[in-house]
């Protein structure tokens, strides 16, 4: 740790700071991942110097900062961090933003634990910013033209349809036939209310 900051007091002025600055400051992290009070000076060098930008492009950084703030209850501070990070791993920062959020929903409602249903509703309501998401949210909805065929053989052939039917269905539209079971199960819920 005594190298670290030494080091990062040298290379104040650096842009970029040097590599193994950098690569110590990943290793630090991971390594000091349980050590809260330790992990807690060495995230704040690390958001105090004019490099911090730098700094984030490392995952174990990142993370660590994280959970910095988690702990701090400064879950505001944690997800702008996410969102403006550099880091690589994408999917590893989305879980983290889910963490933050889940986080959040237990502290306002005291408990320990969410059931799955509860993150679920979570991750809907709290969805991560593009930025963690360039190709866009994965959404489990199908397309127009699906919908469209799996409308019209409701209304035209049955609402119900067997299991012969919804296979010939899940292969003319490249589904599972699971996914259209589901569909059509959903459909006439729907339709009941």
């Amino acid at each position: 740790m005594k190298q670290f900051m030494a080091m990062l007091k040298k290379n104040e002025n650096e842009h970029p700071p040097p590599t193994e600055l950098l690569d110590l400051a990943g290793r630090l992290c991971q390594e000091l991942q349980r050590s809260s009070p330790s992990l807690e000076k060495l995230v704040e060098a690390m958001m105090g110097c004019k490099n911090k930008r730098y700094f984030l492009t490392n995952i174990h950084v990142v993370r660590a900062c994280v959970s910095v703030h988690i702990r701090n209850g400064q879950h505001d501070a944690a997800c702008g961090l996410l969102e403006f990070c550099k880091a690589e791993e994408k999917e590893e920062l989305v879980k983290l933003w889910h963490e933050i959020h889940y986080r959040r929903v237990m502290e306002k409602h005291q408990k320990d634990f969410l059931t799955p249903l509860q993150k679920f509703r979570c991750r809907k309501r709290n969805p991560p910013p593009i930025s963690l998401c360039r190709e866009g949210l994965k959404t489990r909805n199908f397309s127009e033209e699906v919908r469209q065929h799996l409308h019209r053989f409701a209304a035209e052939v049955t609402a119900n349809p067997d299991k012969k039917q919804r296979e010939a269905l899940a292969r003319d539209m490249n589904l599972q036939p699971t996914q259209v079971y589901n569909w059509f199960a959903n459909y006439r819920r729907r339709q009941k209310s």
